[in-house]
Formats: C-alpha cells, structure tokens, sequence
C-alpha cells in the first residue's frame, strides 16, 4: 500500500470534515491495523509500509463510527478499557471524579464505592485502581454493559474487589437492593435533554438509554439524589457528572434533599461536577 506517513497524510485530509482530531484518529487506526501501540508507530513510522486493511478503517471513521468502537477500546485514567456500542465511551472530562475523589479521600480511603450507572466499569475501576483497599458494587440497566464492565475488571486485574448488579433505578426499592454505607458514590447518569441534537458519531453509534433523560435531561437525577440517603455512608461523599448547563437545577434538587454542593468546573471551563455532602 506504500509509506505508512503518506497513508496517514492522505488519511487525515479525508477524516478533517468528520473529526476534530484527524491526524489522532488515523494514528490510532493505523497503529490498531499494525497491532501496536501509537507510541511505538510514531516512533517507527518512517520504516513502516501502510498494513492492508487500513483504508477500510479509515473509510468506517469517514461514515462517523467512533474510534473507540472501530479499534475496541478506550484509554481513561490511564487505563485501557475495551467498548462496544453497549456502552458509553469513556470521556477526558469524566476523569474529574476520579481526580476529586482522590483529592478528598487522600487521608482516608473509602472503604465501599458505589457506581450508579457503570456501563463500561470506567468510573469504579479507576477508582478501585486508586484506591486499593477499597471494595466495589456497580450497577446496570444493561445486561450486555455490565458484561463489558466485567471483561475490563478481569483485564484490570480488579475483579477480586468489584461487583456488577444487573439493576434499574426506575425499579422500585432500587437503592434498598444496592445497599447501604458507601463511603463514595459516583454516578454518570443520563442528562441530555430529548430535544437536544447530537453529533454523527454520538447519536448513531452509542445507546440512547445512557443519554437522554427527559426534556429536560433531569428524569434520573430526580430519581438518583432522593435515594442517596440510603446509599452513603454517615461520612459518605456523591459525585455526580452533570451537563455544562445543569448546575443551577440540580444543586436545586440536591439542596431541596439537604446535602450541602460543591460544583467543579472541568479542563475546558464547563460545570461538570457536583460533590455532595451529608
């Protein structure tokens, strides 16, 4: 197929209308087609000839498919998770509940995590990663999510700390079925109101169950701060993800439930995170 550089070169140019990172996207393409890591092609590119089967990579990026869904995988915390169109695929942004937690347990570590919402496991691995005298439970609406999660906690070498729970918190006595006394909750819930319009590669390739929730994208924080009583821990601490829009109404309806909020701005300046506190 010629020059490996040539066919990234020519890759990029085509991916610039899709993607705001062409040139990433077609070096973890290539580097997926070579089975190596990006790392090791950037630093033998200008040996390498361009592997068959590349362009048709290319070629599914150009119809939107996300990445993380063409290679398999997704890097979050340092972490390599493997993703399917079952599940959420990890964001940059996301990694701030993982770095707040860090930050406010670091005298004394949370013996028991709860994760609201686990789809790939991202957000109670990372965390058990962190915190290693820590036990997990994890819950899911998605059967085919939660065994997703469970691949990445075998691959993670976490499994023996971390536990899946196929359940619904639109189902009755939800939480009473999760249990009590989490020193750390962490929860990416659904929020994107079902008006909004989303990008090709979002609205065509991951589940809708995982991203809308209402007109005004509030259904599941109605639902998920109301229990979180019966959740945590006396000491217990809740981080919940929410939209760059969202702090005002759901402060609102965490305040109403008596927890005093903290909000956290991410890497790029948005509200992105509420930490809620007996």
């Amino acid at each position: 197929m010629g020059e490996a550089a040539a066919a990234l070169r020519e890759a990029a140019r085509k991916l610039s209308d899709i993607s705001d990172s062409p040139r990433l996207d077609a070096e973890l393409l290539m580097a997926h087609a070579l089975q190596m890591e990006r790392s090791q092609l950037l630093l033998n590119l200008p040996g390498l000839e361009a592997p068959l089967g590349f362009s048709a990579l290319v070629e599914r990026r150009q119809r939107s498919e996300p990445v993380a869904h063409i290679i398999g995988r997704k890097e979050f915390w340092g972490l390599d998770f493997r993703v399917t169109s079952d599940v959420l695929i990890p964001r940059p942004d996301s990694e701030l509940l993982i770095e707040e937690a860090v930050r406010l347990f670091a005298s004394a570590h949370p013996q028991r995590i709860a994760d609201l919402g686990t789809g790939s496991g991202a957000l109670l691995l990372a965390a058990l990663h962190e915190f290693p005298e820590s036990r997990g439970l994890a819950m899911d609406a998605s059967a085919a999510a939660l065994q997703v999660a469970h691949e990445n906690a075998d691959a993670l070498g976490l499994a023996d700390r971390a536990r899946f729970l196929l359940l619904d918190w639109t189902s009755a006595d939800w939480a009473s079925a999760l249990g009590s006394g989490f020193d750390l909750v962490l929860a990416n819930p659904p929020y994107i109101s079902t008006g909004t319009r989303l990008s090709a590669d979002v609205a065509g390739f991951e589940p809708h169950r995982a991203l809308f929730a209402g007109a005004e994208g509030l259904d599941d924080y109605r639902i998920i701060i109301p229990a979180l009583g019966k959740l945590l821990s006396p000491r217990g601490i809740a981080m919940l993800e929410i939209g760059f829009d969202q702090a005002k109404p759901v402060s609102q309806l965490a305040s109403d439930s008596g927890y005093h909020v903290e909000l956290k701005q991410d890497l790029g300046g948005n509200d992105r995170l509420l930490v809620l506190r007996h």
